[in-house]
């Protein structure tokens, strides 16, 4: 991509995460979070509630299956477990104080590694399973991935090595062990890739991968989200040197010129540079004609020379 292109791209995309993150009117209505056991979507929560908190204009009701602890700065907590679809839903109708012109947004969180029991009561057993619905209406999907492990992955892509595998995904039984467990894992604590997809209103979805630091306290300024690709870990900066170094690690013979060999090169004079001078045989446009000198080794024939 053209240094004009990707600073487009740059600009539009971090301006578009900035939008979604700050829940700003018909933006993006319903969206999807999708997360694992080895990275939660924690971090990307304190940041929605706390532009909410900072821009002092949206109420946040947090709908909570899994715990009973309301994290700081909601408007209203509702625990939801074990209750009735029914009773929920006028539960949230009545904690909504939005006025009817403002359209609120709804941000869900679903994990991907959480096994989804059968219904006994689903219609038919050719439906959909519950994310490939969401999937389906979700107006935008954030995808979350631990920093440390797209890194490791970006490494052994690089090398041609099997792609690494991490939690459920490498089928060991035991103990699962989290990121603060491992080596590195408190360097890049609260760092996570954020794959997102937006779906404009004309169907044209909009994928971007994004860095996200390490939430900040409320009293401090918020560190900026960069792509993912400008993120110097994840792609180091390249010199001119090292470009060259890297084209010729991967052929098998020089490509490069030395200064003996370049001054050679633009001595040789070549066998058609002389037609193109006005004073070379019959000047330009002469028809193509061929200027040749022949030499000792050349077979003269008179005959031809004739025709």
């Amino acid at each position: 991509m053209s240094g004009p292109a990707l600073q487009h791209r740059r600009i539009h995309n971090l301006l578009l995460v900035q939008k979604l993150l700050s829940l700003r009117e018909g933006t993006s209505p319903f969206t999807l979070v999708l997360d694992t056991i080895e990275q939660s979507a924690r971090p990307l929560i304190r940041r929605y509630i706390r532009n909410a908190k900072v821009s002092q204009k949206t109420n946040v009701v947090f709908v909570a299956f899994e715990t009973h602890i309301a994290p700081p700065d909601v408007t209203k907590f509702i625990k939801a477990s074990g209750k009735d679809t029914a009773a929920l839903q006028t539960e949230i109708r009545a904690s909504s104080c939005s006025p009817p012109s403002k359209k609120p947004s709804l941000l869900a969180i679903y994990h991907t590694d959480v096994p989804v029991p059968p219904s006994p009561g689903a219609p038919s057993p050719y439906a959909p399973s519950a994310l490939t619905t969401l999937r389906y209406l979700a107006t935008t999907i954030l995808t979350i991935h631990s920093f440390q492990q797209s890194l490791a992955r970006k490494r052994a892509a690089e090398r041609s090595l099997p792609e690494p595998l991490f939690g459920l995904a490498e089928e060991r039984e035991g103990v699962l062990v989290g990121l603060q467990g491992v080596s590195g894992g408190r360097r890049h604590r609260g760092e996570m890739v954020v794959e997102m997809e937006y779906r404009r209103k004309s169907g044209r979805a909009v994928e971007e991968t994004y860095y996200f630091p390490p939430p900040s306290p409320l009293t401090s300024k918020e560190k900026a989200i960069v792509l993912l690709d400008d993120h110097p870990e994840y792609t180091p900066p390249k010199t001119e040197d090292e470009g060259v170094d890297a084209q010729a690690q991967f052929s098998t013979f020089e490509l490069g010129l030395t200064d003996k060999q370049r001054r050679e090169r633009e001595g040789v004079v070549l066998p058609y540079y002389d037609a193109q001078k006005d004073g070379g045989g019959g000047g330009p446009g002469d028809g193509g004609r061929i200027l040749y000198d022949m030499g000792v080794e050349d077979d003269f024939d008179e005959e031809e020379d004739e025709i």
